[in-house]
């Protein structure tokens, strides 16, 4: 073999163990760069959507009062409720030169909103649908006693008002001589072996198919269906004398 042919020879192993070299430091490279980034590149956690927990809804208050109200109404003007419910509107007419102080009481809670989100917790058709607790509502929060009130009672006002049907009267506690403060009752039919006992103050003049619509219900059944709830309760003062209160 020449020294030319030697000479050549060389040089190709030479290239080709240089081209060799480059070769496998790339790919080298090339691994350790994408090692690299797969262990530095941060990776983005989707925050899963409804899993953030809502506040807790406070408990509803059951408000209280030191005393019967300070008398604002008129005794001379007409006094209009609407009361609305989860079934429609009862509409009332309110006997202020009847029976001042509940007038002026039952005017005094509706506007400062007692009555609102409370349920007629007791309905016995043929006999009353009742209302007023503010224990009775629709929260669980609150044990409904029926024996709630706003923190005092009233005195029995005497008038010749008898429970006729649809009338609107302030309910006795049992055994007591006056008043529950806020709780109060409609009748479906006449209940004349109450009067004398509670004090009537209105009557229903809109709405007594609302009244026939309420769940029916025993406060004192367990397994009694939820009570319809008071949305609110708005009262309207009309001028001029009440209208007579007897047919």
């Amino acid at each position: 073999m020449s020294l030319l042919f030697n000479v050549r020879l060389f040089y190709v192993v030479a290239l080709v163990l240089i081209v060799v070299g480059i070769a496998a430091g790339t790919l080298a490279s090339g691994t350790l760069g994408n090692r690299n980034q797969t262990a530095t590149t941060p990776t983005a956690t989707p925050a899963e959507e409804g899993t953030q927990t809502p506040p807790e809804a406070e408990p509803r208050q059951v408000k209280s009062y030191p005393a019967e109200p300070a008398m604002t109404i008129d005794s001379s003007k007409q006094y209009s409720v609407v009361i609305k419910t989860d079934k429609g509107d009862i509409r009332l007419q309110l006997f202020a030169d009847q029976a001042p102080r509940a007038v002026n009481n039952f005017v005094f809670l509706a506007k400062d909103g007692f009555y609102d989100g409370l349920t007629f917790y007791s309905v016995l058709p043929g006999f009353v649908a009742q209302a007023g607790d503010p224990t009775c509502t629709e929260s669980v929060e609150v044990t409904c006693t029926r024996s709630g009130g706003p923190g005092y009672f009233l005195p029995r006002e005497g008038n010749d008002l008898q429970h006729d049907a649809g009338v609107v009267a302030m309910a006795a506690p049992p055994g007591g001589e006056d008043i529950n403060g806020s709780q109060f009752y409609v009748t479906y039919t006449p209940q004349l072996h109450l009067d004398g006992r509670d004090t009537v103050f209105g009557k229903v003049v809109e709405g007594t198919d609302v009244l026939e619509s309420l769940t029916s219900r025993d406060a004192r059944d367990p397994s009694a269906p939820p009570g319809d709830k008071i949305l609110s309760v708005s009262i309207e003062e009309l001028g001029g004398a009440p209208p007579p209160t007897t047919e």
